[in-house]
């Protein structure tokens, strides 16, 4: 699974996480962004439970590819995490609090600049209120981190 998602570590990349650090795991996104930007030689954004708000911005820097992440219920045990192309979103049966909005978003996206968007979904225990991400997807994140650190060296960035 990283493997097919280090392929989208070519040319322009930025790396968008999505989160409510409000909602417990659904901070997953928005705290693995945090971890990595100025790490990788990508742009990183974390749009926190927004990410329709970064639209523009992506557009106007019309990357090769856009890798969101996101906590999303996929059935997974929590922790688990799967690379979905954004063409899947219709497909797998998930729940987002952002679903809505990431099916906007790369729609949008698409239509407005030619870019390959991956979602990196990280399945959450819970959702409910807190600031506190469990210690699974804590450990999930931590592991993606050090996953994105070491695939970067191959990574290339043009432009």
């Amino acid at each position: 699974m990283l493997e097919h998602l280090k392929l989208h570590l070519t040319g322009k990349v930025i790396i968008l996480g999505i989160g409510n650090t409000l909602r417990s795991d659904d901070a997953a996104g928005s705290a693995l962004a945090s971890r990595l930007e100025g790490k990788v030689p990508f742009a990183v954004y974390d749009s926190g439970a927004n990410p329709e708000n970064y639209l523009e911005k992506i557009a106007k820097e019309k990357p090769d590819n856009l890798v969101i992440i996101d906590a999303a219920d996929f059935g997974g045990k929590p922790g688990e995490f799967r690379a979905i192309e954004a063409e899947e979103l219709k497909t797998v049966n998930l729940f987002s609090t952002h679903n809505a909005s990431i099916s906007l978003l790369t729609n949008y996206l698409q239509s407005q600049i030619k870019v390959d968007i991956i979602i990196l979904i990280i399945q959450p225990k819970s959702i409910a209120f807190g600031d506190q991400l469990s210690p699974q997807v804590a450990e999930a994140i931590s592991k993606l981190e050090s996953w994105f650190l070491g695939a970067h060296d191959g990574a290339k960035e043009k432009g």
